[in-house]
């Protein structure tokens, strides 16, 4: 059926098409709305009567009086009392409208798009980190392409469990839990972590020690925004994790890269620059998969305490461990109140879910919860409520245990494909845990070059250089195997395997 034009002033300008999806009264608002703001009926112009409206458009009174009281309430008509309805003197597109800026011509030597003065003044922290590498080789596309790290199985994840028990703790507290909470956290889900980490990881704490986060690198800023004033020295494993780097530069510190052996972290000879923070990832070195050794943590933990200073250990995926159980934890052999812990739940369970935890001496507990105040104040409840039941009913110690399973059939698939696709030329660091490996590239062969090549050909496998504050003796990739069923990952290494040779020096 065609639309229907009515005959008469104003309804001239109304339009009803009886086969379009909106009411006939929305219709008529539309029309006259728009007649309004273009000037077609101008302000103080006088609407007719709902009778002749109606006749005139083929509608009941009732549909044009729903159409007229809705521009009423917007405030485009008004009713004057035994006087009609009129069109608004002062509508409230003019009011709302934002007169269009005047353009000056641009002058001479200005080469920033629309500039007028000089360039906007940034922060000498925020260039600092504009010339940190945090981007190589983390472009976290969605979805994720083969090799790229820090990418579980989401496949895998029991997401059917997880909706029904966030529908449980809405049902059951969404109102409570949709509120303000706690700075410190949703205290079912510290007592739940608390329980894990104790038990699982060999932590000695209570859950009045556990700040929960948005996350690990939250956790991470926390620290420095507790812990470290600008100029302080920080010590950071080389190479290492760019984004913690990235946090104490935020913070002002003085950035000190120490360097790996095969026991973890080289302390520095006494006498050096004694540390305000040490950042480390003993459990499973970020990126190289070394296992610091018992008697360097206990080296470690001896070094913090004579030079009064602070040790972060960031324990980041240590429950993916193939040859032998976890080991425990640094915080579990500090006796000096020294330790901070940082756990995150983006490698075990999905990096959506935006959940992490610190746990912190009882003396810190406090300062912690005031820098969580002015940060976010909270993660969401709701979503914490459901993990402290995930965790407290038993489905993440499965999970954990599947996904334990999974990861290792998926590196033994790398493993063996690997010589034959990449070459016998690339060897493999550490790969008894975690969800990662590091491949070390054949002499000469430069791995931002492979990278690059890689990244044109569908691989995101990240080039160790851009994990190292000092260039490294030799290139390497890093190739995140957990996320990618076998088959994905075959196909991975035959890409890469012909970007290694394209990059490979020419022979003479």
């Amino acid at each position: 059926m065609s639309p229907r034009t009515a005959s008469s002033v104003p309804t001239t300008l109304v339009q009803l098409d009886p086969a379009a999806a909106a009411p006939a009264y929305r219709q008529i608002g539309d029309s006259l709305r728009e007649a309004i703001v273009a000037g077609r009926l101008a302000a103080g112009a006088p609407i007719p009567g709902t009778r002749l409206l109606a006749a005139d458009l083929g509608v009941s009174r009732n549909t044009v009086n729903a159409a007229l009281a809705q521009l009423r309430a917007e405030g485009y008509v008004v009713a004057r009392p035994r006087g009609g309805t009129f069109v608004n003197g002062r509508l409230p597109d003019a009011l709302l409208a934002v007169s269009a800026p005047r353009t000056r011509p641009r002058r001479a030597g200005r080469t920033t798009a629309g500039s007028q003065g000089p360039p906007p003044r940034r922060s000498s922290r925020s260039l600092a980190l504009a010339a940190l590498p945090l981007a190589a080789g983390r472009s976290l596309v969605q979805p994720a392409r083969p090799f790229q790290t820090g990418v579980p199985a989401l496949e895998a994840f029991p997401w059917a469990t997880w909706a029904r028990l966030l529908g449980q703790c809405t049902r059951r507290s969404g109102a409570v839990l949709s509120g303000y909470g706690s700075v410190l956290g949703h205290l079912p889900l510290r007592e739940a972590i608390a329980t894990h980490v104790s038990a699982a990881r060999g932590a000695r704490c209570t859950a009045g020690q556990v700040v929960v986060t948005t996350g690990a690198q939250q956790a991470l800023d926390l620290v420095a925004r507790v812990l470290v004033d600008p100029g302080d020295a920080v010590w950071v494993e080389d190479p290492g994790y760019p984004a913690a780097r990235g946090v104490f530069v935020a913070a002002g510190a003085r950035v000190v890269p120490v360097g790996l052996d095969a026991e973890g972290l080289r302390l520095p000879r006494p006498g050096t620059v004694a540390p305000r923070l040490i950042y480390v990832t003993p459990s499973r070195q970020y990126p190289t998969g070394v296992t610091m050794s018992a008697a360097r943590r206990l080296a470690l933990l001896q070094r913090a305490d004579a030079d009064g200073a602070w040790i972060v250990e960031d324990d980041y995926d240590s429950e993916f461990r193939y040859a032998s159980r976890p080991l425990n934890c640094l915080q579990g052999l500090d006796e000096g109140g020294r330790v901070i812990y940082v756990g995150t739940f983006s490698k075990t369970l999905f990096p959506g879910l935006r959940l992490g935890y610190l746990v912190v001496p009882d003396g810190l507990v406090d300062a912690f919860g005031e820098a969580r105040a002015v940060s976010d104040r909270q993660p969401p409840g709701i979503e914490q409520a459901a993990l402290a039941e995930f965790i407290r009913v038993g489905h993440f110690a499965r999970h954990v245990r599947r996904m334990r399973a999974l990861y290792e059939e998926r590196r033994d698939a790398l493993l063996d494909a690997a010589p034959r696709l990449l070459g016998d030329d690339v060897t493999f660091g550490d790969t008894a845990a975690g969800m990662l490996a590091l491949a070390w590239l054949p002499e000469g062969v430069s791995d931002q070059d492979v990278w690059q090549r890689g990244l044109a050909a569908g691989v995101e496998a990240p080039p160790l250089s851009s994990y190292c504050i000092r260039p490294p003796a030799r290139g390497g990739l890093l190739l995140g195997y957990a996320g990618y069923p076998p088959d994905a990952l075959r196909g991975a290494l035959r890409r890469l395997g012909a970007a290694i040779r394209a990059c490979a020096p020419r022979r003479t």
